[in-house]
């Protein structure tokens, strides 16, 4: 059987509501995205080396699609490191 909380004392606090972020990449207009454009997917990537999720980057989903093959594709042709080693190592 589950116990029911007790009911709220004190004041009671407003829940606030987050505006959904916009895609930046939507805002930009941008249809596509170039693997060999470093700069641009080294700021979605962690300091682990590991792919921001949505929640963290914001993008619509197509795009944060699109920017996670480009990110695998970059890292495959050598232009971005897989471990965090070696991004070190380039800086």
């Amino acid at each position: 059987m589950r116990r029911q909380k007790p009911p709220h004392r004190g004041r009671p606090t407003r829940r606030r509501l987050e505006q959904p972020r916009k895609c930046q990449l939507c805002k930009a207009k941008r249809r596509d995205i170039d693997y060999k454009d470093v700069k641009m997917l080294r700021r979605f990537i962690s300091s682990r080396g590991k792919i921001e999720s949505r929640t963290t980057t914001g993008l619509c989903r197509r795009h944060q699609h699109k920017l996670a093959l480009a990110i695998k594709r970059a890292r495959f042709l050598a232009l971005l490191p897989y471990t965090p080693s070696h991004m070190h190592e380039l800086s």
